[in-house]
């Protein structure tokens, strides 16, 4: 069974976490912090990077189940798209010591897309959808 949303999903996933990831050690290279964090910019973009991973697995498990039942053409690919502007929108807000409309903007995108997808799946198996 071919997974389009779902692979699309997982492969942008993984390039945002390789981005992620990548900001951390250019940041940890330039301030010669190697274990740890230094309390500033690099503890930021690590919160964002573990941040990410906190939210993506169950975000693109409820995108695969969904997928799986036939029932997310085309909202699906959106909702999808839309989380992952989102997380891109949180990596940059956090770079801000202060608080950022980026950040904020990532964050509720983030919830919602969560909870829209977890209400999805629990309708599509009550057969309301």
């Amino acid at each position: 069974m071919l997974l389009p949303v779902t692979l699309t999903s997982a492969a942008a996933a993984a390039i945002l976490n390789f981005w992620l990831a990548l900001r951390v050690g250019q940041l940890r290279v330039r301030l010669k912090v190697l274990h740890g964090d230094d309390g500033g910019p690099l503890m930021q973009r690590m919160r964002a990077h573990a941040n990410f991973i906190e939210y993506t697995p169950i975000v693109l498990i409820l995108i695969a189940a969904i997928e799986m039942t036939g029932k997310g053409a085309p909202w699906l690919a959106w909702v999808a798209a839309a989380y992952m502007l989102a997380r891109i929108a949180h990596a940059f807000g956090m770079d801000s010591a202060t608080g950022s409309k980026w950040r904020a903007v990532g964050i509720v995108v983030t919830m919602l897309v969560m909870l829209g997808l977890a209400v999805a799946g629990t309708l599509i198996v009550l057969g309301v959808i």
